[in-house]
């Protein structure tokens, strides 16, 4: 397989997205351990201080590593996807297999003008590939030009 630099990075706003999904948990996060700071008699911050520390950890580093951890290449007739931090997944999708292509935006994703690219493929095994943090207009473009691939090779 091709080396992890040939691989493209995601747009760098897939970051700052992260970093919102991750301050929207936190919060939550936040407000049950001041809740349960308060049940405690004798405010101790040995609930709230662990909870804090876990929520930086996830605002700062989390979506670093997670945008490190991803990446794609759109060559030779196939789409290929590499994800993952601690368990990596490469998947080689052949535009031959593939059935259908969606481009998905959640409210955050509309946001910072990004979108998923979804590839169903032929099978049961790894039906659909996802591939979050492209720019929209790159993702519709590589909708596009998969579309492409496939009406030459159906020709």
């Amino acid at each position: 397989m091709d080396e992890a630099d040939d691989l493209t990075p995601l747009d760098p706003a897939y970051k700052s997205m992260l970093r919102v999904q991750f301050a929207i948990v936190g919060v939550v996060l936040l407000v049950a351990a001041t809740i349960a700071e308060f049940a405690i008699p004798g405010w101790t911050g040995a609930v709230w201080i662990p909870a804090l520390l876990v929520v930086t950890y996830a605002l700062v580093r989390v979506p670093l590593r997670r945008y490190n951890a991803r990446g794609y290449s759109l060559a030779q007739e196939r789409l290929r996807v590499v994800r993952g931090v601690f368990f990596r997944a490469d998947t080689v999708v052949p535009f031959g297999r593939v059935q259908h292509i969606d481009v998905g935006q959640g409210p955050l994703e509309r946001a910072y003008g990004l979108a998923t690219l979804t590839v169903h493929t032929a099978g049961t095994h790894n039906a659909s590939v996802s591939l979050p943090g492209l720019r929209h207009a790159d993702a519709t473009a590589m909708r596009e030009n998969i579309r492409a691939a496939i009406r030459r090779d159906t020709r």
